[in-house]
């Protein structure tokens, strides 16, 4: 491990989890816009249920990449969150600004596939539970392991 890996790694978390924080930051301030938006790409119903749970999610996982807690999960719930937001709201190609916001949220899963893949890093709360519960380390790896697809 290179000597600058921990503070890239931390960087890069921080980097991909702001833009979701932020997002549902701005929901938060811009409830009867965004439930509107929301609305007029289909979704007439249960559009307040939706609207929150799109809260928790971006500031919840989000705040969670930022922290590196549960980061393995947070990704995974992110980028589960991504798959409809982007096909629901960003396939209309015929405008520039959709296509870049598509365009971005292929990126943005990149970015969760590969936290979802390396974790969070060594500066990050996952790696100091592995250091303050050794007891629970293998169990941790091993549950994060088996929920990317790597387990024995």
């Amino acid at each position: 491990m290179q000597l600058s890996e921990p503070y890239l790694t931390l960087i890069g978390r921080i980097l991909i989890g702001i833009i979701f924080v932020m997002s549902g930051i701005n929901k938060i301030l811009t409830p009867d816009a965004t439930q509107q938006y929301m609305a007029s790409h289909g979704l007439r119903t249960l559009t307040a249920v939706l609207y929150i749970a799109a809260i928790l999610v971006e500031v919840g996982a989000g705040v969670c990449l930022l922290a590196g807690y549960q980061t393995r999960r947070a990704a995974s719930l992110l980028l589960f969150f991504m798959i409809p937001t982007t096909v629901l709201f960003h396939t209309n190609f015929s405008d520039q600004n959709q296509m870049i916001h598509f365009l971005k949220n292929l990126s943005m899963s990149g970015g969760l596939l590969y936290v979802l893949t390396y974790g969070a890093g060594a500066i990050s709360m996952d790696a100091r539970e592995r250091i303050r519960r050794p007891d629970r380390a293998n169990v941790i790896r091993r549950s994060e392991d088996a929920h990317i697809g790597h387990g024995h």
